[in-house]
């Protein structure tokens, strides 16, 4: 009997030591105003440009955004349909001719991960099971200093630093959900600028 408890123990402290991956929220929101022949045209018309621009501005920080765009404007308005997982509308007007409305849309993170693939997009988005990571976007003044300080940053926090892209003066990082809270207060008290937009930490000077 003593036995079998601490067997039962030793799994419920694994379990509870286990962080669980939250799944990764793919939305954002785009404002249209659109006029056309009728107001059924100009809203269909509408959802199509806020539905190309979500899936742009969403998964922008996952990949190389200048293919992405290519990929996006010749994409079929079906082909990006199969991608929304949701929608909402907010402040919707319209008239005989026009339509316009705050259209929020989640994706379909299978679907996107798919289609993706499907057109040689490589991207940093977190595989199901492959562990909880964050994507950090860090905007440079002095990309070789910053980057200097960055590591020292991390290594004196203990943090592994997953280094996905460097364009210009941005830099795209990966480190381990675990370690938010100890990278943004070490970020802050050496001098940077933190935000969280939908589970992309951002950093400036």
């Amino acid at each position: 009997m003593l036995k079998k408890a601490f067997i039962l123990s030793v799994i419920c402290g694994f379990i509870s030591g286990v962080a669980i991956a939250a799944p990764q929220i793919l939305s954002g929101t785009a404002p249209v105003n659109v006029t056309s022949d009728t107001a059924a045209a100009a809203k269909n018309i509408a959802f199509d440009s806020a539905r190309r621009q979500i899936v742009l501005d969403t998964l922008a920080p996952y990949t190389d955004r200048v293919r992405l765009n290519e990929v996006v404007k010749t994409a079929s308005a079906d082909d990006l349909a199969n991608l929304i997982a949701a929608s909402s509308i907010d402040g919707e007007q319209q008239s005989a001719t026009t339509y316009s409305a705050n259209i929020t849309m989640t994706l379909d993170n299978t679907a996107v991960r798919k289609w993706l693939a499907a057109n040689d997009l490589q991207n940093f988005l977190a595989v199901p099971g492959g562990g909880n990571q964050i994507l950090v976007v860090v905007n440079m003044r002095n990309r070789m200093a910053d980057w200097i300080i960055l590591n020292q940053m991390a290594r004196g926090e203990n943090i592994e630093l997953n280094t996905r892209s460097i364009n210009g003066a941005q830099m795209t990082l990966e480190i381990p959900e675990s370690s938010r809270t100890g990278f943004v207060a070490a970020a802050r008290a050496s001098g940077w600028q933190v935000s969280s937009d939908d589970g992309v930490l951002r950093m400036w000077k």
